[in-house]
Order: structure tokens, then sequence, then C-alpha cells
């Protein structure tokens, strides 16, 4: 790819990388457990199905993310696809402090998995692998279970903003 025509190119600094990122339109989940007694959970919006067989999903957690240690060793987690009436959710999820499960009404597992309720998919999922990539770390999840509700439309993350799906 050449710099010319009406894409010039641009320097690979992370503000340019991140904004180029951001045209890519993609979910937003919620990734929680129960750790010592406690909901425990991030946001992620770099979720993807990996595998049918073996059922495998992924998503990218940053390696500077203090949470994630804490949910890396939980035996179960739960996978919530977060909906349009999530957009507060996504914020507080992903929020550096504060308690990130404000105004959410989540079910626990006997396993330890959190879900967010008004999701439209919960994945009940244990990490299979952990593949270093750069300053993230992709996890590799095994869905155990899974549950669909067809009537919640996900929430997309769209150039740094969360939006609806139009239609």
């Amino acid at each position: 790819m050449s710099g010319s025509g009406t894409h010039p190119a641009a320097g690979l600094d992370p503000t340019s990388l991140r904004e180029a990122f951001g045209h890519f339109p993609t979910g937003v989940i919620a990734i929680a457990a129960e750790v010592d007694g406690a909901r425990v959970g991030l946001a992620a919006s770099t979720f993807v199905p990996v595998s049918l067989e073996p059922p495998l999903v992924s998503f990218c957690v940053q390696n500077t993310s203090t949470t994630w240690p804490r949910l890396a060793d939980a035996p179960y987690l739960g996978i919530s696809v977060l909906g349009e009436s999530h957009d507060a959710a996504a914020r507080t999820l992903a929020a550096k402090t504060g308690d990130r499960f404000a105004g959410l009404e989540t079910t626990s597992t006997e396993r330890g998995a959190v879900f967010v309720h008004g999701t439209s998919v919960w994945l009940e999922s244990a990490i299979d692998q952990l593949v270093p990539a750069g300053d993230h770390t992709i996890v590799v999840l095994r869905v155990c279970d899974i549950r669909v509700d067809p009537e919640v439309a996900p929430i997309v993350f769209h150039r740094s903003a969360f939006r609806r799906l139009g239609g």
C-alpha cells in the first residue's frame, strides 16, 4: 500500500493506529467472574469467535491491565455480549476505578462465572490458551455453556463511541 491517493501514509504511532483501528466496528463484551466472593470484571471490544469444534472464542487484554490478573486465575469466566441499552455499562466496566457493576443486575453460576442481565449472549467459558501479542495478550477461551436471547440487539463500538445498529 502506498501513501498516494486519498489515503496518505500516516505515522505508525499509537495515536494514529488507535484512530485507524477505531474505523473497524466491533461488539462489546463483559468478562466477569466471582473472585474471593466479589464480582470482578472488565469490558473488551476485541471479541472474536474462533472455532466451532472445539468451541473457542477469544478477546485481547492489555498487558497493563490490573483487573485481568485477578480474572486469569478464575476457573470459569462469564462472557456477556452487551446490548444496545448497555452504553453506560460498557463505560463503567471499562473504568479504572470504582464499582464496575454499578447499576447492573448480574447472575453468578455455581462455577463462579458472572453474567450481565439484558445481554444477547452468555458464554460460560474457561481459559484454553494465553498468546502473547505485543502490548496485549490474546485470551482463547473454551466455551462450556451458552445462552442466547435473539431479542437483544448488540451495542457496537466504532470510532471511540458506542453505537446502535440501524434497521
